[in-house]
Order: structure tokens, then sequence, then C-alpha cells
């Protein structure tokens, strides 16, 4: 039920008609959330492997990357614009999480998401067989990475302030191995050879993250997770194609 409740939440694909979940289950989807990558990385391999075929990489990267937009309906995209305008725009931490929690983007939010698509498409560069590779990966990991937020830090907000009127539960021991598997599995897509080092990168861009948001927030929110997914999935493609 948790795994189904994942589905439900980080895509918009209709797995709600599979049957209800109960409430209490979407509190325990973030370990799940690699698995979903399993899903949402899959599509956007599949999908830049078949465009590859028949259109210029350029152009097949713009439509993979559409394809994932499509079936997350840009979740994390919106967190990521959340994200930058709350810590671009806000001074204090209340200001921060009211810019955040506003349905409204702006500058900061506008100019951060054209600068993040502009670096995301310097990936066409790699060539096809191994951008598909990358892109599973990397979806899978720094999912793993950015779901370690509920690990480290508190939840910034009351739970009926939330977005999504829940707040996520820590993980057990078990339920952190079981992400960790199924994050760090698709990295073998990379071994041999030394793009599989830029896994690292994710690891660090999550710490300095963390820090900023307890240092501004002393916690997190649902956005601060979107835009540390996104934001460690781009240091980790950069970082394969600096390698390569």
């Amino acid at each position: 039920m948790r795994l189904l409740a994942a589905f439900i939440f980080f895509t918009r694909l209709p797995f709600w008609r599979i049957r209800e979940v109960p409430a209490e289950c979407f509190k325990h989807v973030v370990p799940y959330w690699p698995i979903a990558g399993w899903l949402t990385g899959g599509i956007m391999a599949g999908v830049l492997w078949m465009a590859g075929q028949w259109l210029p990489l350029s152009a097949a990267w713009i439509v993979a990357i559409a394809a994932r937009l499509l079936v997350t309906g840009c979740l994390h995209e919106d967190g990521l614009a959340d994200f930058f305008d709350g810590f671009g725009g806000g001074t204090t931490r209340e200001r921060t999480l009211a810019i955040m929690k506003d349905s409204h983007i702006g500058s900061y939010g506008v100019i951060g998401l054209i600068v993040y698509f502009a670096l995301l498409m310097q990936l066409h560069h790699l060539p096809l067989t191994q951008l598909c590779a990358v892109v599973f990966a990397g979806d899978c990991w720094s999912k793993f990475c950015a779901s370690q937020l509920i690990n480290f830090l508190p939840y910034a907000r009351k739970e009926e302030e939330s977005k999504a009127k829940v707040v996520y539960n820590r993980m057990s021991a078990g339920e952190w191995l079981m992400a960790f598997i199924c994050g760090a599995l698709p990295l073998a897509l990379l071994w041999p050879g030394q793009m599989g080092f830029a896994a690292l990168l994710p690891v660090v861009v999550f710490a300095l993250l963390c820090c900023l948001m307890k240092k501004r927030l002393q916690g997190y929110t649902g956005d601060c997770c979107g835009a540390t997914f996104l934001l460690c999935e781009l240091s980790f493609y950069l970082g394969c194609l600096a390698i390569y």
C-alpha cells in the first residue's frame, strides 16, 4: 500500500484507480521515492532511446525531459521555483516560508528555472546509450539523496499548513536500507568507468542544502525536497558530463 501511495503521490499516472489508499500511507512515501525513480527515470530513459532513433539527440533529450514533466506533473520543478523564490527573496524564516507557500512565481523562480533547464540541456553532448544510463541512474540515486532530508531535519511547518496536508515520518532502518539499495543499484549501469564517481556530487550538494535549510528554516518543506532532488540530479548529470 505504501508503494502504491508513493506512485500516486510522485506521479500523475492513474494509480489511484487501482484501489483507495489510507491517508496514513502517505506519511511513509519518501522511502519509496527511489523506487518511483525506477518508473520516472525508466520512462525518461525509454522515451529518450526511442526518440533518439528518429530525432537529433538534442531534440530527443527535450522530448525525454517533457515526458518526465508530464508523468510527474512538474511536481519537483514547482518546488524548485518556490525554493528559489523563498530563499532568494526571504530574509527571515517566516518570510521565506510565506514566499514558498505563495502560488505565484517570482523573478528568482523564473530565473532559477531558466538556468536549471539551460544546464540540463547540455547533457545532449553525451552519446545516446550513455545518456540513457546516466538519466536512469541519476533519477534514482538523487531521489535517495534528497529523501534523507526527512532523517536529518524536522518539518518546518505544522501539518495543517503543509501543501500536501501530510508530514513524512522518518525512515526506519529497514526503510533506509531499501531506499539505499533502490537508489544505488542503477549506478551499476555506469561501471566499469569513471562516471560512477559523479555519484559523490549529489551527496555534497545534499549536505550543503541541508545546512542552508537548517540555518534559514530550522527544517525542510515539501518544496525543499523537490528542489534538493533536482539540484542533486543536476550535479550528478554535470559531473558525468565533465568526466566524459
